[in-house]
């Protein structure tokens, strides 16, 4: 018993000491000071790592790979408009018609349909018995004018040293006016008849069989569109053609449109148009040249006309189109790209860039046309979002709430 009680008692002892000996050197102070110093070293560490819900951390390279691009949020005008059905047609000041103004019997047919002529080439030729009368009547004239005008001056020369009367000299004069004026009127039945300053001069040098061959010009450059006669056909009588060709000019075009009661208060004289032909990817600009101030009796539908340039050819009369009408609002203080607003949680959602990566922030939209989007509320100014790819952020915001949900 004496033994276990000094076995015991030699254990506290050594307890003590060892207790002892600790206390001294300070070794559980300092231990328990290292465990502080980690804990208070990583605690800023995790802090400054964390991001509220909704951040997405991305590199300028990940932003690369991903196909992302950004903008700066600005404000604009929205580009709104309605649509207007319609059609191409020749434009009515570059049509021209070959026609005849007397009865004649066609000869000579020079141009096809489909072929190009310039203003004044000579496209076709016809005899007329009223063309040849008419020249015939023209030609007596100048004979008669020059005549009583060599007998005028020459009594004009005789009046002076007293050697005619001064009557008959007055007579003389009449005469000579008389064959001026009718002279004038021949070359005026000339010009009625389409004959030129350079045609009419000709004349006294022309064969007598060739007075009753006109020859018809084109009024304008074009291309010829319709052919309504045959050689040998009689023309000008009443009941019958009296136009040979039609040419239209299709460098400029016209658009027809039919705009209801309800949009063509929106339409105004000058406004630029879009027009997209149905069934194809083409698409021009066209000016509005009229606006109808009357409502067709049967459609009810306001006529609009639009000049639309067509250098190449390539828009054709009698295409159906339909045309994009702007409509004038009030600008807008934020527009973004539809492509840079995301629903997420049926709210939409701009990705907004800061330091390390975007905030996804809720905003409130208003109006919109085919591109772009009104942002009423949540975004400023001057902010740089993401545009192009951003579903790219959508799936990566997703999939960081789902893995904070599981957490």
């Amino acid at each position: 018993m004496k033994r276990i009680v000094v076995f015991f008692a030699g254990v506290a002892a050594g307890i003590g000491l060892v207790m002892l000996a600790a206390g001294w050197i300070g070794w559980p102070v300092i231990l328990h000071t290292q465990v502080q110093q980690a804990a208070t070293t990583g605690a800023p560490t995790a802090e400054a790592r964390h991001h509220p819900p909704g951040h997405i951390e991305l590199s300028d390279d990940q932003l690369r790979d991903a196909g992302v691009t950004l903008t700066q949020a600005s404000g604009g005008m929205l580009k709104r408009h309605f649509l207007a059905p319609g059609s191409l047609i020749p434009d009515a000041d570059h049509i021209g018609r070959v026609s005849v103004r007397v009865l004649g019997t066609v000869t000579e047919l020079r141009k096809r349909l489909g072929d190009s002529v310039e203003k004044g080439e000579i496209v076709a030729a016809i005899e007329s018995r009223e063309v040849a009368d008419a020249k015939s009547g023209y030609l007596a004239a100048l004979l008669t004018n020059d005549l009583q005008q060599t007998l005028y001056n020459r009594q004009k020369t005789l009046v002076e040293s007293r050697t005619v009367s001064e009557n008959e000299f007055l007579r003389t004069r009449l005469s000579a006016n008389d064959a001026q004026i009718k002279l004038d009127g021949a070359r005026q039945k000339l010009f009625a008849l389409g004959l030129s300053d350079s045609e009419i001069a000709d004349l006294p040098n022309q064969p007598p069989e060739s007075l009753r061959t006109q020859f018809l010009r084109a009024p304008i450059s074009g291309r010829v569109s319709e052919r309504r006669v045959d050689l040998g056909g009689l023309i000008g009588r009443e009941g019958q053609e009296s136009e040979l060709y039609v040419i239209v000019n299709l460098d400029d075009i016209w658009v027809d449109l039919a705009v209801s009661p309800e949009d063509i208060g929106a339409v105004r004289e000058g406004v630029s148009v879009k027009i997209r032909a149905v069934g194809t990817e083409d698409e021009a600009s066209a000016d509005v040249i009229f606006v109808s101030p009357l409502l067709d009796r049967e459609t009810r539908n306001a006529r609009v006309i639009a000049t639309l340039p067509n250098k190449d050819h390539r828009w054709k009369p009698g295409t159906f189109v339909t045309a994009e009408v702007p409509l004038a609002g009030a600008p807008s203080t934020v527009i973004v790209s539809k492509k840079a607003v995301q629903s997420i949680k049926g709210t939409p959602t701009v990705f907004v860039r800061d330091a390390d990566g975007f905030e996804a922030r809720s905003v409130r939209t208003g109006r919109e046309d085919d591109d772009d989007i009104e942002i009423v509320a949540g975004l400023a100014p001057g902010e740089t979002i993401a545009v192009q790819n951003t579903f790219t952020l959508k799936a990566e915001l997703e999939k960081d709430q789902a893995e904070h949900g599981h957490d």
